[in-house]
């Protein structure tokens, strides 16, 4: 028996679930139809051929602009194709859980959605992802069509790596692409913006778990107190093994790692994404301190935070950085039709307001010894059962 293979959820469909899910084989079609289901009329449609081609496309769509394709393996929602729609994506095509589509698959929504302008493709650099949209790419230029690709390589985790992943920044690549074609550049200038950005982002994650497969056990690899400092968006291993620290001292080490990856001086702008597991709370945490940074007086623009390229229910936050211009501060700011694309803001100071004048007064107290012996004993008791407490209250709610 190979080793890791010995899990009885992995063959024993009787096996009791953990997920809301009915079969492991329907997933991801299922995930796309309920996903269509609450996108409103008229918006987005999936081509026929369920369950091998799994492609959605705009149902507005005209073929008289440059069409933006895109695709890869399940599970990262809600990209890819929560940022189909007006100023960003014409169609997605989508894999099984964290596995490339089918050349033909590719190749349906190119014949789908191109028209005489020509589509580009914006591609994850995973060997799956290259081989088999090139392959379509191919195909779809014997056919006539006229087809470019760009390749996202933006994770900066391993130091020389002869074949960078594609990760979060890949968003951003949509974005600026979107942007350029829904202006009505040709083929060859959206290409060239969509790559000129996709050379410049770099990022980097860091999580506390790995990645639960729906129907699998929960994988347990990252040892409790430990953190994972770039590992993949299908659970790859990190770079490296780092203590849990707290939030300023992982942003500080992430920016740490991402600022020579940057030129030297200029305006910012940043994907904070979440990797799926991460509680809204510790997303703003984040946020406060990515801006407290070494990096935080360059960031101009935030996108986020949010769940924007996930890795199932990965406890953990990757960064995107991308250098500004004009052309990018437009594209980044220009309105947009999708589901899931959260826009993008300027970093602001807090304002703080002067509290109502009632508030300020100083209410006086007891002075009596006993008072505030018996209170200071009684806080104190409640200290020390907080545990307990907590979970009573927990029980009784």
């Amino acid at each position: 028996r190979l080793a890791g293979l010995s899990d009885p959820r992995r063959f024993d469909p009787t096996f009791p679930m953990s997920h809301f899910i009915n079969r492991r084989e329907d997933v991801v079609t299922e995930a796309i139809d309920g996903f269509l289901l609450g996108c409103g009329p008229g918006r987005l449609a999936r081509l026929d051929g369920y369950p091998h081609t799994k492609v959605i496309v705009r149902q507005d769509w005209d073929k008289a602009r440059v069409a933006l394709i895109t695709g890869g393996g399940a599970g990262h929602e809600p990209s890819h194709a929560g940022f189909i729609g007006e100023g960003m994506l014409t169609a997605v095509v989508s894999g099984e859980i964290f596995a490339s589509p089918s050349v033909d698959a590719v190749l349906a929504a190119i014949l789908a959605v191109t028209g005489e302008p020509g589509c580009l493709l914006i591609v994850k650099n995973y060997t799956g992802d290259r081989l088999n949209f090139g392959l379509a790419a191919e195909r779809a230029r014997q056919l006539g069509y006229k087809v470019e690709l760009v390749f996202v390589a933006d994770d900066i985790a391993i130091a020389g790596a002869p074949q960078p992943r594609g990760i979060a920044g890949t968003v951003l690549v949509h974005k600026v692409a979107g942007h350029a074609a829904a202006c009505g550049a040709a083929l060859a200038a959206v290409k060239a913006a969509a790559a000129d950005a996709a050379r410049q982002i770099v990022t980097l994650g860091l999580a506390f778990t790995t990645c639960t497969r729906p129907g699998d056990a929960a994988n347990l690899r990252i040892a409790a107190g430990s953190a994972e400092l770039g590992l993949g968006i299908h659970g790859e291993p990190g770079a490296r093994v780092i203590p849990a620290a707290t939030a300023r001292e992982l942003v500080a080490t992430l920016v740490q790692e991402l600022q020579p990856r940057l030129p030297a001086g200029g305006p910012l702008a940043v994907l904070v994404n979440n990797l799926g597991g991460t509680t809204p709370i510790e997303m703003n945490i984040v946020v406060r301190e990515l801006a407290a940074s070494a990096l935080g007086p360059r960031i101009e623009l935030l996108v986020g935070p949010g769940e924007l390229m996930t890795a199932l229910d990965m406890q953990g936050v990757s960064l995107s950085l991308l250098p500004l211009d004009a052309t990018r501060r437009a594209a980044l700011l220009s309105a947009v039709q999708t589901p899931s694309w959260p826009g993008a803001r300027p970093i602001v100071p807090l304002t703080v307001l002067p509290m109502p004048a009632i508030a300020t007064r100083t209410f006086r107290g007891s002075d009596a010894p006993e008072v505030a012996s018996l209170i200071t004993s009684m806080g104190r008791a409640l200290l020390a059962s907080e545990e307990e407490i907590n979970y009573l209250c927990a029980a009784a709610s």
